[in-house]
């Protein structure tokens, strides 16, 4: 199984936006993929699941894959956490 660490990067953590543009993200993939905090296991598709984790800025987050994908789809949804998704939004000055 691959698996990669990565720190969540927006303001507001895994939570409303950025949440869902990491959902469908992992959606879009195409490969079964698991985010974990701690303990706790969800899927990365599921919005509920992963507004559930409680991940906020600066949280140390694993991502978990396995089959033909994986790695491809880690390295996609380790990018996109690493990212500033609130900053994203942000309107031009």
């Amino acid at each position: 199984m691959a698996h990669r660490t990565v720190v969540v990067a927006s303001a507001s953590g895994l939570h409303a936006r950025p949440a869902k543009l990491f959902v469908q993200a992992a959606m879009r993939l195409g490969v079964p993929v698991k985010i974990r905090l701690g303990e706790k296991s969800v899927p990365a598709r599921s919005m509920l699941g992963v507004l559930s984790l409680g991940a906020v800025r600066g949280t140390e987050v694993t991502l978990e894959a396995d089959g033909p994908g994986a790695e491809e789809a880690l390295d996609t949804l380790t990018a996109l956490l690493s990212r500033d998704l609130d900053a994203d939004e942000a309107p031009d000055a």
